[in-house]
């Protein structure tokens, strides 16, 4: 029951992010160029509901689905992780067109050469976890 539920919120999340036009490459050039608020304001205000969903998670101990606490942890604050994993996501944003969260939104309004991308993305993803603990810290 839990997944149907994943499902449907993931559903529309892609659904909101298409109507948003934030899988539109035209949306992204637009905001890389100053041209346009637009992904500024989809972006802030998706930080906005972060700060403080994070915020209640924290002061209410709140629990996951499976009711464990949920613990967030501070971050490593290394400069060098911060700058290569920003370099090379800023990379693949710029090469693709798309960050993550919209390559599957792209797949799910019929841009099937998406398909190439999410596979490198997975691949990626995939070497990171191999290779996480001989990164240095």
């Amino acid at each position: 029951m839990k997944s149907i539920l994943y499902i449907v919120l993931g559903v529309i999340f892609g659904i909101t992010m298409y109507k948003a036009e934030t899988a539109s490459w035209f949306r992204i050039v637009e905001m890389f160029q100053f041209q346009s608020f637009h992904m500024f304001g989809f972006i802030g205000s998706a930080l906005f509901v972060g700060v403080i969903a994070i915020q209640i998670i924290k002061r209410k101990n709140a629990k996951d689905v499976n009711g464990q606490d949920i613990v967030i942890n501070p971050k490593n604050k290394s400069i060098s992780r911060y700058l290569f994993g920003g370099i090379a996501f800023g990379l693949g944003w710029a090469l693709i067109g798309a960050c993550p969260g919209p390559i599957f939104v792209l797949l799910g309004a019929g841009t099937y050469s998406i398909i190439i991308v999410i596979f490198a993305a997975l691949t990626g993803t995939w070497l990171y976890g191999i290779l996480k603990d001989k990164l240095p810290h």
